[in-house]
């Protein structure tokens, strides 16, 4: 399947899309997402909780796509592929919670003002990484 460098290139510069996954039924479940886009993987990233619909519709169907657009909306790109979900945080210190650090400091650019909340939050919204692994694109480019 293709994969528009121009599109990746789109999606990279943004860091608010929307993910839709597949609900049981076989309709769109929609959810507005932070995300950091890694070109060179073909990775896209993002904090979701554990309990909450696209979660379950994931761990079922693990096929996704990530739509975003420009700042004017009129160019946009949708990544398609298959997520993968790394565990759930259940400890201030384990593998799960590190990823969620790494991840707010790619999103955000910035440090978090207090980690150990960050941290404590993170296992009580049972935070896991959900990153999709981009397969094939389509939209249109910015001109």
């Amino acid at each position: 399947m293709a994969i528009s460098a121009s599109l990746l290139e789109l999606a990279s510069g943004r860091d608010l899309g929307v993910l839709a996954t597949i609900k049981r039924d076989g309709r769109p479940q929609l959810s507005n997402v932070n995300y950091t886009l890694d070109i060179e993987r073909r990775a896209a990233r993002m904090s979701v909780t554990d309990d909450r619909a696209k979660v379950r519709n994931l761990r079922r169907d693990p096929r996704a796509s990530l739509m975003v657009s420009s700042r004017d909306g009129w160019s946009y790109a949708v990544l398609e592929g298959t997520v993968e979900l790394s565990a759930v945080a259940s400890a201030p210190a384990d593998d799960a919670v590190e990823e969620l650090v790494a991840l707010y400091r790619e999103i955000r650019g910035e440090d978090h003002p207090d980690w150990d909340e960050y941290r404590k939050a993170m296992v009580n919204d049972r935070r896991l990484v959900a990153t999709l692994r981009v397969e094939h694109t389509y939209g249109i480019a910015a001109r």
